[in-house]
């Protein structure tokens, strides 16, 4: 099949940066086109959108993760969730948080206040080898280890996270692990029983295909009962459908995770082409978009020009998750790659001085023909 007539014409250009900004698909564009009339002419909004569009978005989020849709948030990103585990327990001076090196800024915007007002320890993990392990994270597990912190594929070079052996480590410590999967939920099979985690966050906007300003929050059942108190969104409550008749002095919330949803969760802008971008993924199935990646990188790791560029990620494929980096042999080589990658209309990412390069079903070895032209130069 040719997958690129699902994605609207790309005008010429080679978009090779899915690890940042997923594309809508042409299903999603039609949505989003749809909810813009209810918008124009509001007598057309049907008054179902506000909680099906929700409960929708969690079936759905929950199909691909292998969840339960009540242990499912909608968030406005990976952020939103990890907001919510720092506020849901009673973290004491001597907690101590793992993040490891190099982890993606939200992490630690998460945690390092909490650790700077006196609340918690941050510890930082050092990779013993230039990739990170789980095994890196062992040392320093102890009695006041509460938290690892982490990504299941890492942003900056696509290394895949042994999640389940950290995992077992965890439990083995009575030590909670929140994975974040921004890079890789989308485009590869996620099981959270799998993994063993106990929280997992990720933004919708990536792999997921969905709107800027969207994401996801699950947290095992066993402890949304569990955490602290927190102020809900309306639509959380128990019958708020029935809004106008609610006995506001009950203000009971609905068991399940959706306590934790965004404000304004029935957001029908983003929600809608969301839904469309999910039911696609489902439908084309989470391991077409892995398999067909996974052969382009074998095919760009075959003709990378080794006398110029070195792999910047796992040479394993078993150790890397849906992208790869490949990096010029100084810096500043890389940087000028970059500039001149942006010259012929390739688009890629630069992070932390290596090319991060993420197709996706819309892209083929054509696409690949012209990142090596320039990078072969």
């Amino acid at each position: 099949m040719d997958w690129r007539t699902a994605w609207s014409d790309f005008d010429g250009v080679t978009y090779l940066n899915t690890a940042s900004q997923g594309p809508l698909p042409r299903v999603a564009i039609r949505a989003a086109e749809a909810v813009l009339e209810w918008k124009r002419r509001p007598h057309l909004l049907p008054e179902t959108a506000y909680f099906d569009l929700p409960n929708r978005i969690r079936l759905l989020l929950a199909q691909l993760i292998g969840a339960q849709p009540e242990e499912i948030a909608l968030t406005t990103g990976a952020s939103t969730g990890l907001a919510v585990v720092a506020r849901g327990f009673d973290w004491q001076p001597d907690d101590e948080i793992l993040i490891a090196r190099g982890e993606f800024p939200a992490h630690f915007a998460t945690w390092q206040p909490l650790a700077l007002a006196g609340r918690l320890k941050v510890r930082l993990v050092e990779p013993r080898n230039r990739f990170l392990t789980a095994e890196d994270f062992f040392p320093l597990f102890n009695s006041k280890t509460k938290l690892v912190s982490t990504s299941l594929v890492r942003f900056d070079d696509g290394t895949r996270l042994d999640a389940s052996r950290l995992a077992r480590a965890c439990r083995q410590h009575g030590t909670l692990l929140l994975l974040d999967a921004s890079q890789c939920a989308g485009a590869m099979a996620i099981n959270v029983a799998e993994l063993g985690a106990d929280f997992l966050v990720s933004s919708g906007y990536k792999w997921l295909l969905g709107p800027y300003g969207t994401g996801f929050f699950w947290a095992h059942s066993k402890w949304i009962e569990q955490m602290l108190p927190s102020p809900s969104y309306w639509m959380a409550l128990q019958g708020a459908a029935q809004f106008h008749s609610l006995k506001m002095t009950e203000g009971r919330v609905t068991p399940g995770a959706r306590r934790w949803d965004a404000p304004e969760t029935g957001n029908f802008f983003n929600l809608a082409p969301m839904q469309a971008s999910l039911e696609f993924l489902v439908q084309t199935g989470v391991e077409t978009v892995w398999n067909h990646n996974q052969r382009l990188m074998a095919e760009l790791v075959e003709r990378l020009p080794r006398d110029r560029c070195v792999l910047a990620s796992p040479a394993d494929p078993a150790q890397r998750g849906p992208f790869l980096c490949v990096a010029a042999r100084t810096v500043e080589k890389t940087s000028a790659l970059y500039e001149r990658l942006r010259e012929a209309n390739v688009f890629v990412s630069l992070r932390e001085g290596a090319l991060r390069i993420a197709p996706h079903l819309f892209n083929s070895s054509r696409d690949l023909d012209r990142l090596l032209s320039v990078l072969a130069v």
